[in-house]
């Protein structure tokens, strides 16, 4: 039995897919079919079908053509790039029996290949006297884009890869070009066929150094040095997902306005405040939830940021106090060491601090997933509540606690309601000792060491001075 049926190049413009696919037809059995689902052209350039396909046909049903590619004797395939039929990447990736092969080049010289080719109209060579000799000019921003558009197709590609099990034989743009190489990828693929040397029918367009192909070396030199190629700045993320959380939203019932908390959320003032609006609707469900915003045409959703510093508190005066924290208050004394009093005992006044420098210390690496216990809404990263709320719908206002008022009247204004009751802070869940009681500098630096991401995303400084 064939190891595989199919085959698709994973490559990007200028990686060296044109020598590859050359490399594989000269194989006996082997065909490459081009850019098949290219959205610009079929296969190849002035080209009105292929195996027979038009590309309307192929436009309207993309499978129409993949069949008649895996209907073809022999091993058949294509080039796929990351701007290719969106359609067709599941259907590759999610195949087994479609060997996927993935040609990689060092982005800097296939973006300075594509401004080349970009300059001179010449995409392909097939003999040296007829090159046409280019420069390429750097353009920085231009060049992050190509870089994040090509670092993020190779990611996709090896995270679906790994999930459903597979496998993919990685080459690079130099190694393409080794006869070697090309009859390890045949063996791989089960070819019997091997090449004793490389098709002479395109050859290497600007074989130079950098330094020759790019009019402002200099200054690209600079601005590479500026990029942060090992994403040394990267706050690393181990946090579990979450789901969107529709149940708890909130919304009103006359008129669209959707409350979608973060808990420990400031739910008993908005709850009032939406309440004198229109009255509550909850207990959504998805659906439940997309028939109220079909009812409420203009709605705006809004969530309540609060400042990390603020939210371990809340946090943790929640696991202090609430009846349903008997358990983890239980696990974060007795395997953690936590200063947790012992039930019927309250923590002094003077401790508190100490206490919740020591709990944001056990929250860091519980929300890396490193302990125990699972990452509890009430101190999981805002950023991953948003995200999880993304699921279904993001908030069209995040709303900064220090002037929510001010947020809410507007949003209250967007929906046309020109009169909206004032906005009282006063919270009814509030911790029984205030933030303001006991706040320390060590505080801010212990909330930044375990909310790093939730500083970064959202701007926070220390809390003393919102």
């Amino acid at each position: 039995m064939a190891k595989f049926e199919t085959f698709v190049i994973f490559a990007e413009m200028r990686t060296g897919s044109n020598l590859l696919e050359a490399a594989l037809n000269a194989l006996p059995g082997v065909t490459c079919h081009g850019e098949a689902f290219n959205p610009v052209l079929i296969g190849y350039p002035n080209r009105k079908d292929l195996l027979g396909v038009t590309q309307t046909l192929r436009d309207s049903d993309p499978m129409v053509l993949w069949k008649a590619i895996k209907q073809s004797d022999g091993l058949n395939g294509c080039r796929y790039f990351h701007d290719h039929d969106p359609r067709m990447l599941s259907k590759f990736l999610d195949d087994p029996k479609c060997a996927k092969i993935v040609l990689t080049r060092n982005p800097i010289e296939s973006y300075v290949s594509l401004k080349i080719a970009q300059a001179t109209g010449q995409w392909k060579l097939g003999d040296a006297k007829h090159r046409k000799p280019g420069k390429a000019r750097f353009e920085a921003a231009e060049f992050e884009t190509h870089l994040e558009e090509f670092q993020g197709f190779q990611i996709a590609l090896m995270n679906a890869l790994q999930k459903s099990g597979q496998t993919a034989f990685y080459i690079d743009y130099e190694d393409a070009q080794s006869v070697e190489v090309i009859n390890g990828l045949a063996d791989w693929l089960g070819i019997d066929g091997r090449l004793d040397a490389m098709p002479d029918s395109l050859k290497v367009q600007n074989p130079e150094p950098l330094e020759a192909k790019v009019s402002n070396f200099p200054g690209m030199e600079a601005s590479l040095a500026r990029l942060d190629r090992f994403n040394l700045s990267r706050t690393p993320n181990f946090e579990p997902r979450r789901g969107p959380g529709v149940p708890g939203f909130i919304a009103c019932k006359e008129a669209g306005l959707l409350y979608m908390p973060m808990r420990p959320a400031m739910d008993a003032p908005i709850r009032a405040w939406l309440g004198k609006i229109g009255g509550l609707e909850e207990r959504f469900s998805q659906k439940t939830l997309r028939q109220w915003k079909r009812r409420h045409t203009g709605h705006r959703s809004f969530s309540v940021l609060r400042h990390p510093l603020m939210r371990a508190h809340l946090a943790f005066a929640a696991v202090l106090e609430w009846d349903n924290m008997l358990e983890t208050r239980a696990v974060l004394r007795k395997s953690y060491k936590l200063a947790i009093p012992a039930e019927g005992q309250t923590l002094a006044a003077d401790r508190h601090a100490e206490a919740l420098i020591g709990f944001m210390g056990w929250l860091k690496a519980n929300i890396a997933n490193q302990t125990s216990l699972p990452v509890n809404a009430l101190w999981a990263t805002q950023s991953a509540l948003l995200q999880g709320m993304a699921q279904f719908a993001l908030p069209d206002l995040l709303v900064r606690e220090e002037r929510i008022a001010l947020d809410l009247d507007y949003l209250a204004q967007c929906v046309g309601v020109e009169d909206a009751p004032a906005f009282d802070a006063t919270e009814a869940d509030v911790a029984a000792l205030k933030l303001t009681d006991y706040w320390t500098p060590d505080l801010e630096a212990a909330a930044r060491e375990c909310y790093p991401r939730d500083f970064m995303q959202f701007g926070f400084g220390d809390w003393k001075q919102t």
